[in-house]
């Protein structure tokens, strides 16, 4: 199988955020007022006494930006202090997750976590951070299933057809991602894997890019988040064959599950998940999982995840740990089989 190569995730990307530690602290002073340099004792009988920092380890206007904006929004009503999301793109979230990892156990500083948590834990063996060990999970969410969508034009109807076509021309059918190791990259990767076929992955900076190559026919398949595919699918630019979540989706009720269709266990949803750093007070913790749930009630929160195609969720602290690690391992028994390897 083909292996798959990315730009190495080098030291200098974490020499130069600590380098740069004390500009950034004072800007955040600006944003965040009434923060000092010297973190804080936790105390949770009066928590939150500040704004609660919410770092989004994506650029703005993604899929994680969105749901930590209206999360957030919706949290700082009932928590009486503003959730501030900040946003800190670069090496596969890696950058985000270490400023949560290092940050003090005082629950105002926060992460919204994706899929990507459990694909970097095999991808990268030296991560600065434990992914497991180094965070609080408060709770998972939103979970966001991907669609199965082909060139109008291919004769595939349905993921039988997509199967047998892929036998039948190995290493001829493309498929776009939003960028290497992403989850619409490895989507791919698992469905090679199960199926037993050898699909080609494209990769583009963002989602657009490849989208537009493959309704102009030089691409074939893809593995799309919803928010990416529903207007073209509506238009008729794209025909959608499979939903990869375990069950079918509201949204879109008479498209069957890549499972159903012939890969039984097949399941490649994205998601998104609250943590805190590792020694959190669990009553801190506890209360941000109560506030969430409470958030993701709300018919305004829940109507703008169904826009973007995602579901929420809202469980406890426990379900989340146990879900991230069953995503940790389904994930590197993906990158393995493939040969995966960043360089």
């Amino acid at each position: 199988m083909k292996q798959f190569i990315s730009a190495p995730v080098s030291g200098w990307f974490f020499d130069l955020h600590r380098a740069c530690r004390v500009t950034l602290g004072m800007l955040l002073l600006l944003v965040l007022p009434g923060t000092s340099g010297v973190a804080n004792a936790a105390t949770p009988n009066d928590y939150p006494a500040r704004p609660v920092r919410l770092i989004s380890p994506f650029a703005p206007g993604g899929g994680n930006d969105l749901i930590s904006r209206t999360l957030g929004q919706e949290m700082s009503k009932n928590l009486g202090q503003p959730v501030v999301v900040d946003n800190r793109p670069g090496a596969n979230a890696i950058i985000g997750m270490q400023i949560v990892a290092t940050a003090p156990a005082d629950g105002y500083t926060l992460i919204m976590t994706s899929s990507t948590q459990a694909i970097n834990a095999t991808l990268y063996p030296d991560l600065p951070y434990d992914s497991i060990k180094d965070f609080a999970p408060v709770s998972l969410i939103a979970s966001s299933p991907m669609i199965v969508a082909v060139y109008p034009a291919l004769a595939v109807n349905n993921v039988q057809e997509l199967i047998s076509l892929a036998k039948a021309k190995p290493r001829q059918i493309l498929y776009p991602s939003a960028g290497t190791w992403n989850a619409t990259h490895l989507a791919g990767e698992l469905f090679s894997v199960m199926a037993g076929v050898t699909l080609v992955h494209v990769p583009y900076k963002g989602a657009a890019p490849g989208m537009s190559d493959l309704i102009a026919g030089r691409l074939q398949v893809v593995f799309a988040t919803a928010p990416s595919a529903m207007a073209l699918i509506k238009a008729g630019r794209l025909r959608a064959i499979a939903i990869t979540s375990t069950a079918r989706s509201a949204v879109m009720p008479d498209l069957p599950t890549v499972a159903e269709s012939g890969v039984p266990g097949y399941e490649a949803s994205t998601w998104y998940g609250l943590l805190a750093p590792a020694r959190t007070p669990r009553s801190i913790v506890m209360r941000l999982n109560a506030e969430t749930k409470k958030a993701l009630a709300a018919a305004e929160v829940r109507e703008r995840f169904a826009a973007a195609g995602a579901d929420p969720v809202g469980n406890s602290p426990d379900q989340f740990a146990a879900y991230v690690r069953t995503e940790s391992a389904k994930w590197a028994k993906v990158i393995k089989l493939s040969g995966i390897k960043p360089e």
